[in-house]
């Protein structure tokens, strides 16, 4: 029997090609896993109006931890039109499978990366090392909105909130309404996430990225949640900033910062453009992380043009297996996998098209292969 059982999800487009090169250096690696294959994605909600099967939660359910490819998602409207037309018009509405999967195994901890290996013509600079962490299941993704605005959530607002009484003339089918909802336990718990990741690893920092001058009730749990944990950490600063402001200083100075804190939108908008500051999303991996699962992703998107094409960068894959590896604690497997990465990338002798090569997804897997 294998010592670890691996929910395994290609996805969409290029989650296919991104999986099977995570799959050749796992296997290089000689990892002992039984890897446990999963149905998720657009075409299963075409065809069954379900992108996330209950079979595949079983799977799941079965696993240690998931690896996971990439996804299409698409506007309400779109989806409808691309369903069989026997599931047209049956009520189904469209959901984000890799949102329900946080959600359904309370993966509350979003951890994303972002570090300039030497050698990456795409660097920003040659000195970034930052970590963010995101509130993953609360926020404006908790998926709480209505359009057109029931009378009864109308009313509830009208009654307990003056500003509301601006609406009263606009009909209720012109209006949609999300709701950020955020607790005590989360907003604390990311923070402490955050606090510690940043203890483990000897970082100086942790940066909150809020906005409690307008978003004053939400924002304003969340950095007195951020001070409170700060306190039982002596010797790390607590730095606070707004998301508007974050997103200007990571352009101008991202070398200055270590580990950031924030919510599940300013988390999500963070960190693509820290992403962007390393190379790209081709760079970019990410853990969802649980108290008792976790499921492994690169943050990047299907690409359905790229599908099959045997194109886009695996690197994100990888640099997303490493934190798997972390995960279950192979610990020397994983510090194997990101000094290979990096040596191939310092080297530059094979590159993808975005690094301004014409090296495959398959060839850039097979290098950092022979470098373990």
């Amino acid at each position: 029997m294998a010592k670890y059982k691996i929910a395994w999800l290609p996805g969409d487009g290029v989650g296919v090609d991104v999986m099977d090169a995570a799959r050749l250096v796992l296997d290089k690696l000689n990892l002992d896993a039984d890897y446990i294959h999963g149905d998720i994605g657009w075409e299963f909600w075409k065809a069954e109006g379900d992108p996330l099967p209950e079979r595949t939660i079983k799977v799941l359910k079965s696993t240690d931890v998931c690896l996971f490819g990439a996804i299409t998602s698409k506007p309400k409207d779109a989806a409808q039109k691309e369903l069989v037309p026997s599931l047209q018009n049956k009520g189904l509405d469209y959901f984000s499978p890799i949102v329900k999967l946080r959600q359904l195994f309370n993966l509350r901890t979003n951890m994303r990366p972002c570090k300039s290996f030497a050698g990456n013509p795409l660097n920003y600079k040659d000195n970034i090392d930052l970590v963010i962490f995101r509130e993953n299941t609360e926020g404006l993704y908790a998926g709480i909105e209505y359009h057109p605005l029931p009378q009864k959530v109308f009313d509830v607002f009208n009654e307990t909130h003056p500003k509301m009484k601006k609406f009263k003339d606009v009909p209720l089918n012109e209006i949609a309404l999300s709701t950020r909802i955020m607790t005590k336990t989360g907003c604390t718990n990311i923070c402490r996430a955050a606090f510690e990741y940043a203890a483990k690893y000897n970082y100086k920092t942790v940066t909150l990225v809020e906005k409690p001058n307008v978003l004053r009730e939400t924002g304003g749990l969340m950095t007195q949640c951020a001070r409170a944990v700060a306190k039982e950490f002596a010797g790390i600063e607590l730095w606070e900033t707004n998301i508007d402001a974050m997103c200007m200083w990571l352009v101008k100075n991202p070398e200055q910062y270590g580990v950031l804190v924030a919510e599940n939108m300013f988390g999500d908008i963070i960190s693509d453009l820290a992403a962007q500051l390393v190379g790209g999303l081709g760079f970019a991996s990410s853990g969802n992380i649980g108290d008792h699962y976790a499921v492994f992703e690169p943050t990047h998107g299907s690409a359905p043009k790229y599908a099959g094409q045997n194109k886009v960068n695996p690197i994100a894959t990888l640099l997303t297996a490493k934190l798997m590896l972390d995960y279950l604690g192979e610990k020397e497997k994983a510090n194997r996998l990101e000094a290979a990465i990096a040596l191939v990338i310092k080297e530059g002798k094979v590159r993808t098209y975005d690094m301004g090569g014409s090296h495959t997804t398959s060839q850039m897997a097979e290098a950092v292969a022979l470098k373990l």
